[in-house]
């Protein structure tokens, strides 16, 4: 799960390149999925690995070329990371765990909501980083994602009241490992409210 979260100590430096990344590695998973689903009964166990792979290479480069045909700020601001979606474990996961033996609607619907999961997660260290970071949300989101994302853009503290660390490397770290600690407190206490209903409906 935390392999799968690297894009997220380099780029989420603001909610704008979070959610951009995220939407990106969305539209990979679910092209990838429907591919693979589509094809799975022609890929061998011998070569499904090196064929998933060259899959996921090819929607990904088709991601890179448009986002930099029509989003070619944000493709300037993203860089790297978006031929990386190739080496990130999170969409090869998901074709040997779910496209690989499903058919075809539910794949892409799996590489599609799994994607949108991780577009969330990302947008949500991106948010955390800059607010403590830079005093703002979504910024230069019109710039990036176009002027219709406008409304996006916010100023929540004075920039004097930053927090500089928070969007260097380090606060990637800080933000993950927190918001792990939430996750395992909402799981904590979720399995707590079951174990208490079904101890209610047993008596």
């Amino acid at each position: 799960m935390l392999l799968g979260m690297c894009p997220a100590m380099a780029m989420t430096t603001s909610a704008t390149n979070g959610l951009g990344m995220g939407l990106a590695t969305a539209a990979v998973m679910a092209a990838s999925s429907l591919l693979v689903s589509l094809f799975r009964n022609q890929i061998t166990q011998e070569v499904r690995i090196p064929v998933y792979i060259l899959i996921v290479a090819a929607m990904t480069t088709l991601v890179d070329l448009c986002m930099n045909a029509w989003m070619h700020k944000l493709y300037k601001v993203l860089g790297l990371f978006i031929p990386l979606i190739v080496s990130n474990c999170l969409p090869l996961a998901r074709l040997e765990a779910f496209a690989a033996k499903e058919p075809v609607l539910p794949s892409f619907m799996d590489g599609l909501f799994m994607g949108i999961g991780f577009t969330i997660a990302l947008t949500c260290i991106s948010a955390v980083r800059e607010i403590v970071g830079a005093g703002t949300l979504f910024a230069d989101a019109s710039l990036l994602l176009g002027p219709a994302f406008k409304f996006m853009e916010m100023r929540l503290m004075s920039s004097d009241s930053g927090v500089l660390m928070m969007i260097l490397p380090p606060g990637g770290f800080l933000v993950t490992g927190l918001l792990v600690v939430v996750k395992r407190m909402i799981d904590v206490r979720s399995g707590k409210a079951i174990q208490m209903g079904g101890a209610h409906s047993a008596a």
